[in-house]
């Protein structure tokens, strides 16, 4: 082991911990042997006699039954055997202490692994009766080195658990492993597929992939790795179109169908948890129905396996990306697993058999049933050989095996200098130079890996590209990390590959899910009205503030627009148009009236009272200015109560002016005395206290809830009302009643007088402009409560403007015709008939009205 790299206590003291449990006595109390002991195929004696199993031959080659020397395993024997000659031949680590070992040979089979295991832990003697004595020998290896996959490690970690002998596997992944109720003495130098799972289906989410297919081992590794990828895939938002399972000895039928489904999806990822046996089968099946253009995702144990890259003739796994192990690199490894010399000291069969294989030829004395014509002659040149065995592109492999028995030598070192004082209290030290090797409480080592990429060359070697790492250590958004290097994908293409079931759903919409479905499939559909999303894929749409309103492609809220009845719009000009058109008009009655003063037309309609309501009426049309423009504090308390004095005002002359000419026609008795009740203080008392009234009402409303400024939202959608909110609604139909009360007993009034004589037709006059009155305010209620927003202002002033042009045109413009255009009707003579004695109106039996007294009266 090199100078730099320093085992920390804590990454051993578990090992510690098991290596004093395996010499410690056995509970049961007689031994006996269990399991065949076999013969080791590398074997050496030792004061500590360490273990190993491998697989160095396997079963299934080409889908054929029979066994071949596994070059892969050999190598990590011989890292094995580097690591224990670095120890003995070193003066610190383990001094005066000779490591052993026995290896044997599993030949990938589970059984055979569980009976080897037996045999280590037992030792070579053979106990035919049993002893009454107890079990106080030790357990004859104090630890084993393997195995190289998850299924066989679980059964040996199974088996082997009770005794607390110690298994360290370099490639065993499988996340079950860590769980030490189940296997309490198993330790691994190789990060669990707790993590790897984890890190793949982040790197797939990185680049985008939601929609992709799965292809496993069928077996521990693949099944346990898979199931913690799709948990994890499901929590990132990843969808699998499927997962299928594959066994090297499953029958063709199984590929095909297999075939048949990646062909039949629409994913273009496909993540490979596979090994590299069940990878080298699928390549030449894929190859030859032409299963290309999908981009591969890989596990570590084929993604950088260049024996794999080799098989890869048609390029199905150009552009594939996956984790790996770090590199690692052991000096002196390589030279030592090249010199062939340790093999031939320790086994000479195992030496003819990997002698044949490797230069394919054949000793003359072998027992070889290989059809090889080539005789062997034992001088072949090894460095013209390039086949698996020269590769050395598993060296972080290698490394693992030679850190897991340099664990067990360092943990060995500590027991054995380790005196009776010691106890078993231990001080851990929390630092290490150099590599950082140790095992967590589930045995396992920190998780990092080096983010690998399939990029071809121009020769068509396939050269594996670091381009990022994955280090679980970091902080979650530091651990998937790339380097600037440019990526090749699937069909050479330098651009990322799109796999998704359903496109992006852009902004403005949001994902509806499609029945049946996995979550990763959905249909986009627009946000409704008011809501938006301003997100990609979204999968809901928010609200807007009622202030503000989706804008057309609803990805963003807008501000409502302010919407009111202003002097700039065309119907606000108008109404102001024909507001000011009243206000002059009514100015100009005035002048008129005034410079008539003098003439019977305008002595007798009570010139005081005419004068009042002209201006009465000139406030109301000015008032209809108040409602025009943006709603403030003030305006909004000035409209209504503007609104409901100047008319209160204006109906209380017409009032006035009513029950004096009624009282003057009907009360001509005798001793009746109309100037008395009817005078000019008790015309101006009646209309001060009608107006006073509505004063009253306006000061209690405005000061108990006065109207106030507010914003309507719910009249338009995409627009904001600014009108005026009523406060206290009782107030407002209290001053809207109160007007509909004067007007109503104007009306009857004059109603009652509108047959008195013809040529003194005041009264007609007021009955027909207080029906046009009645008309407009009876029409204006429905028409105010169903126009929306500022069309009801704008009914409102109407109704103002029409209300009062009608009172001004029905009672005053009569009178300036006669005053302007017919002035000879403009006399006292005119006023009081053509003929008294034919009018039934002015009999001496009825006491006759004289138009001298009512003049005198008013």
């Amino acid at each position: 082991m090199t100078s730099t790299q320093v085992w920390p206590e804590q990454g051993w003291a578990l090992l510690q911990l098991l290596l004093v449990a395996s010499v410690s006595h056995a509970e049961e109390p007689v031994c006996r042997q269990r399991g065949d002991p076999g013969n080791p195929l590398l074997c050496k004696d030792g004061d500590i006699i360490l273990g190993g199993m491998f697989s160095f031959h396997t079963s299934w080659k080409d889908r054929k039954d029979t066994y071949t020397l596994n070059f892969r395993d050999l190598q990590f024997a011989q890292a094995m055997l580097f690591a224990i000659e670095e120890i003995n031949n070193s003066t610190d680590l383990l001094p005066g202490v000779t490591l052993g070992y026995k290896i044997f040979n599993t030949c990938g089979n589970v059984a055979r692994s569980v009976g080897l295991t037996l045999a280590l832990a037992n030792g070579n003697e053979i106990v035919s009766v049993p002893s009454k004595a107890s079990c106080t020998r030790p357990a004859h290896v104090q630890a084993i080195m393997g195995e190289t996959s998850s299924s066989p490690t679980i059964a040996i970690a199974t088996v082997i658990g009770p005794f607390y002998v110690p298994v360290i596997s370099h490639f065993a992944t499988c996340a079950c492993l860590s769980d030490k109720t189940k296997y309490p003495s198993f330790l691994r130098t190789i990060p669990s597929d707790y993590y790897q799972s984890r890190a793949l289906a982040h790197l797939v989410k990185h680049f985008g992939w939601t929609w992709v297919g799965a292809i496993r081992t069928n077996n521990d590794y693949g099944n346990n790795g898979m199931a913690t990828f799709t948990e994890t895939a499901q929590r990132l938002g990843i969808c699998l179109e499927y997962s299928v399972s594959f066994f090297r000895t499953d029958p063709s039928d199984k590929i095909r169908e297999i075939i048949r489904t990646i062909k039949a999806s629409t994913s273009k990822v496909i993540i490979a948890f596979l090994s590299h046996k069940e990878m080298d089968v699928l390549i030449h099946e894929f190859s030859y129905h032409n299963l290309s253009g999908y981009q591969w995702v890989g596990s570590e144990s084929w993604i950088f396996d260049s024996q794999t890259a080799k098989m890869d003739i048609h390029h199905i796994l150009n552009g594939a990306i996956g984790l790996s192990i770090p590199k690692a690199h052991v000096t002196g490894l390589r030279e030592f697993i090249l010199d062939v010399k340790s093999l031939n000291s320790s086994n000479n069969e195992l030496f003819t058999e990997f002698w044949e294989t490797l230069f394919n030829c054949k000793f003359r004395q072998s027992t070889s049933s290989a059809n090889i014509q080539r005789e062997c002659t034992g001088h072949e040149d090894l460095n013209g050989v390039q086949n698996s065995f020269t590769d050395m592109s598993l060296m972080p492999i290698f490394n693992n095996v030679y850190k897991g028995v340099y664990a067990v030598a360092h943990a060995l070192h500590n027991i054995v200098s380790c005196n009776k004082a010691c106890s078993n209290k231990v001080q851990l030290d929390p630092f290490t130079e150099g590599d950082e090797v140790y095992f967590d409480e589930n045995g396992d080592p920190a998780a990092k890996y080096e983010i690998i990429n399939w990029q071809p060359k121009e020769n068509g070697v396939v050269e594996f590209v670091t381009v990022g790492l994955y280090d679980i250590s970091l902080a979650p958004e530091k651990k998937l990390h790339f380097q600037n290097k440019s990526l090749i994908w699937a069909r050479n293409s330098k651009l990322v590959p799109v796999s998704v079931c359903s496109e992006k759903c852009p902004p403005g919409t949001r994902k509806v899910l499609q029945k049946g479905r996995p979550v990763c499939c959905y249909d986009c559909i627009q946000c409704a009205e008011g809501e938006i999303s301003n997100v990609t894929d979204s999968a809901t749409c928010v609200r807007c503030l009622p202030e503000f309103w989706s804008n057309e492609r609803r990805d963003a809220c807008i501000k409502k627009e302010a919407v009111f009845l202003s002097y700039e719009e065309i119907m606000g000009a108008l109404l102001t148009a024909a507001s000011l058109f009243g206000t002059c008009m009514t100015a100009s009655v005035i002048l008129i009236f005034f410079k008539y003063r003098k003439t019977s037309i305008v002595r007798a309609n009570n010139s005081e009272l005419s004068f009042l309501l002209l201006f009465s009426l000139i406030l109301c049309f000015l008032c209809s200015l108040t409602f025009i423009g943006k709603p403030s504090d003030w305006s909004c308390m000035l409209r209504h109560t503007a609104f409901g004095i100047t008319f209160v005002l204006c109906i209380s002359c017409l009032l006035g002016k009513t029950m004096v000419v009624l009282m003057a026609f009907r009360a001509t008795g005798p001793g009746i005395n109309v100037k008395k009740w009817f005078g000019h203080v008790q015309q101006r008392l009646c209309v001060l206290g009608f107006t006073l009234i509505q004063v009253i009402i306006c000061i209690i409303w405005l000061t108990t809830s006065p109207p106030f400024p507010s914003q309507n939202f719910k009249e338009f959608k995409d627009k904001i009302i600014l009108e005026c909110a009523l406060g206290s609604a009782v107030g407002y139909w209290a001053v809207i009643g109160y007007i509909g009360i004067l007007a109503i007993l104007c009306f009857i009034f004059a109603f009652l007088a509108r047959k008195l004589p013809d040529n003194f037709n005041e009264a007609k006059l007021i009955t027909f402009s207080m029906l046009i009155f009645c008309a407009v305010w009876i029409t204006f209620i429905p028409a105010y409560v169903s126009s929306p927003g500022k069309f009801s202002v704008a009914v409102e002033i109407f109704a103002i403007l029409a209300s009062s042009f009608g009172l001004l045109i029905c009672i005053f413009i009569p009178k300036c015709y006669i005053i302007l255009l017919k002035p000879e009707k403009n006399t006292k003579k005119n006023m009081m008939g053509k003929n008294h004695s034919t009018n039934h109106f002015f009999t001496s039996d009825s006491k006759c009205f004289n138009l001298d007294f009512f003049l005198k009266c008013i």
